[in-house]
């Protein structure tokens, strides 16, 4: 993981706003992102197939469910920054999105 490829990955809100959501609950699918963005799923399983094969998230499958993490394998300033961006945004926003599912 390059500066480079993490700042193209969270330049999107849309890819921004899922990691700092799977960031703070660990997990989460995609039909929870769905209703946590108000967006379709085909646009948020575009952004999570880049997010994974730009080595920022895993996946689990779990029946029909497919669960997304942060790769534990991210370099540790690449998992500080996350931190630190998810910390900001909860001052910002106030509130993180209720997990749905």
């Amino acid at each position: 993981m390059t500066p480079e490829i993490l700042f193209k990955c969270l330049s999107d809100e849309t890819r921004l706003k899922s990691v700092i959501l799977i960031a703070h609950y660990g997990e989460l699918c995609v039909c929870d992102l769905i209703e946590m963005l108000q967006l379709p799923q085909p646009k948020i399983s575009r952004h999570l197939a880049m997010l994974r094969m730009n080595d920022l998230l895993v996946t689990e499958r779990r029946e029909n469910w497919v669960y997304y993490s942060l790769n534990p394998n991210l370099e540790p300033w690449a998992l500080e920054l996350i931190k630190l961006t998810l910390e900001k945004a909860k001052v910002f926003s106030g509130k993180i999105p209720v997990k749905s599912c």
